[in-house]
């Protein structure tokens, strides 16, 4: 366990989101509903790694702007999972979430890691939050050292849902969503990662996304939203 470099949890970054992550919900009863229950921004998971590994990724002492460039695409993507074209939000936030906790430095660069991340994120940049997602890739300097132990991970998905909390705004107001079809969505499934000379490990994760569904359209991915309990 002591050679053991750990990709950062998937969490939101900070204690709330910025202004356009607040803007990616939607709708006022929305938005107020994150409010009300806290905003809770550590996922279950996201807890420090009681093994002790020989290094753990730096944490942000702020949030990255919300306007922050996005990459440009690099050459190839490595082994980082393409975004399918699904139209049911839950079904798309489960493939996000698995896209997310997987990743294999021994065949990906950090550049190719966020530019193939960025082609899930939704083109309207009014929602697009995209700060959030690329916030959880390592810095450089730890993106190599993981890659000197040969670091990577798979994921598997056990189950996605709507928090209660989030249904129960819908049905207080339907037409909420129709501005700009942001729904959130809970993922909780399992992380297993591993590294050379035999190490390895697994760790269940949580994550909770705001994902975008236009009617007639396959989804996107527009942030990844402070946790949402239930």
């Amino acid at each position: 366990m002591k050679n053991r470099l750990r990709l950062p949890s998937l969490s939101p970054l900070g204690t709330s989101w910025s202004a356009k992550g607040r803007i990616a919900v939607l709708a006022s009863a929305v938005v107020a509903l994150l409010v009300l229950t806290g905003i809770v921004a550590v996922v279950a998971g996201d807890g420090e790694d009681r093994r002790a590994p020989q290094a753990a990724a730096p944490r942000r002492t702020g949030s990255p702007s919300a306007t922050e460039t996005l990459p440009e695409p690099s050459s190839g993507s490595g082994s980082v999972l393409k975004p399918p074209q699904i139209a049911e939000p839950v079904a798309y936030a489960k493939a996000a979430a698995q896209m997310l906790w997987s990743y294999d430095t021994r065949n990906t660069n950090r550049d190719q890691q966020l530019a193939a991340m960025r082609a899930w994120i939704t083109t309207e940049t009014t929602y697009a939050d995209w700060a959030s997602v690329s916030g959880q890739v390592p810095d450089p300097v730890l993106w190599s050292r993981m890659a000197d132990q040969e670091q990577h991970a798979t994921a598997s998905v056990t189950e996605g849902h709507y928090p209660s909390a989030f249904k129960q705004a819908l049905a207080d107001d339907p037409s909420a969503i129709t501005e700009a079809y942001i729904y959130v969505v809970t993922v909780n499934g399992k992380q297993q990662i591993a590294w050379k000379k035999g190490g390895g490990g697994a760790e269940e994760r949580a994550v909770t996304l705001a994902v975008q569904c236009r009617p007639n359209n396959d989804c996107t991915l527009a942030a990844i939203a402070p946790n949402v309990t239930q």
